[in-house]
């Protein structure tokens, strides 16, 4: 099974995406970084997510993603807060699809017991994992570690996905198939 996975890890102020190429079993880095925007000093909010929406359509353009992952996020305590990044995270969705990407969802439970094997990793794990897996001489930004360990994520479950469904096509529903995680 060969793709190229973009990754995005919503935000409003720094949305992190990561881009890899899988060929069978092996993993091989592109690219990753970091989308900002710049909050106050009359920074309205549908102009950061213009920013975030060009920034996700200029990675799309650049590196001709065939597939594309974001992290579900889940309510904060701060129900402002949460607010914002739902409208972040669907300008995120919105930018991918416009682009013609299938889009799956993984959650960060998912994606830390993917990479580091435990669900509450810290950060610090996921991107020291990110930095052993991928091979990658130094440590990738938080942003972009968390959207390399989303593409690693799909990777390993689409190869796994493909395996039961060429094994049984009645069980080829790809809807909630990785715990939760979702896939449209």
């Amino acid at each position: 099974m060969n793709m190229r996975i973009l990754g995005i890890d919503p935000g409003l102020q720094a949305t992190g995406f990561g881009v890899l190429d899988v060929e069978g079993s092996q993993l091989s880095y592109v690219a990753s970084g970091t989308i900002r925007t710049q909050p106050g000093a009359g920074a309205l909010l549908p102009d950061r997510l213009k920013v975030i929406f060009e920034g996700i359509t200029e990675v799309c353009q650049r590196y001709q993603p065939t597939v594309a992952v974001c992290e579900i996020v889940f309510v904060n305590v701060n129900p402002q807060a949460t607010l914002m990044l739902g409208q972040a995270r669907g300008c995120c969705l919105t930018a991918l699809v416009a682009n013609g990407l299938s889009v799956s969802e993984y959650t960060a439970l998912q994606l830390k017991k993917a990479v580091v094997g435990y669900g509450k990793a810290a950060k610090p794990q996921v991107q020291e994992m990110v930095m052993r897996l991928l091979q990658l001489p130094g440590l990738p930004g938080k942003d972009a570690a968390d959207a390399l360990g989303l593409c690693i994520t799909h990777a390993q479950v689409a190869r796994t996905s493909a395996a039961i469904n060429q094994v049984s096509r009645l069980q080829a529903r790809t809807h909630a198939a990785y715990k939760g995680g979702r896939s449209y």
